[in-house]
């Protein structure tokens, strides 16, 4: 049976964004897997939006994409930690599999680096990790 799988996507860095998501489709090519990407304005509404999915019951997994790279205020480091734990608490509380692949970096020259899928692309290891996290979790609950 194919799992369904959400790509909650930040477009806020689109660019990067995009690479992170063809990262996913890569890695998720060869797997039983449908997938549907959602578009949010940016890396804080992201956990809201695999909230509201998950409750509709159609998704098996989440996989949450993004950017946020260091401004001059500490704006920043509400959007890294608030996107973070929302993400934690949901895979916590409500048993979500939820590959994590928000990009946190101090500067763009980062962000590209983490996102080529030459190089380290995160959106590859977040679907990865989602994956796992599915095996795992029917292991514990059927």
């Amino acid at each position: 049976m194919a799992h369904r799988i959400l790509i909650a996507t930040s477009r806020y860095y689109e660019h990067i964004s995009l690479e992170l998501e063809a990262g996913v489709a890569e890695a998720l090519a060869d797997e039983d897997v449908t997938l549907e990407t959602i578009e949010v304005p940016g890396a804080f509404e992201v956990p809201g939006i695999i909230a509201m999915a998950a409750d509709s019951g159609r998704y098996d997994g989440f996989i949450a994409l993004g950017c946020v790279i260091r401004g001059e205020t500490s704006h920043y480091d509400y959007v890294c930690g608030e996107s973070a734990r929302g993400l934690m608490t949901l895979a916590v509380e409500r048993r979500l599999a939820i590959g994590y692949g928000i990009l946190t970096v101090e500067n763009e020259e980062q962000a590209l680096a983490r996102a080529d899928r030459k190089r380290k692309n995160k959106g590859r290891d977040a679907a990865v990790a989602c994956l796992e996290m599915l095996k795992l979790r029917k292991k514990f609950v059927g």
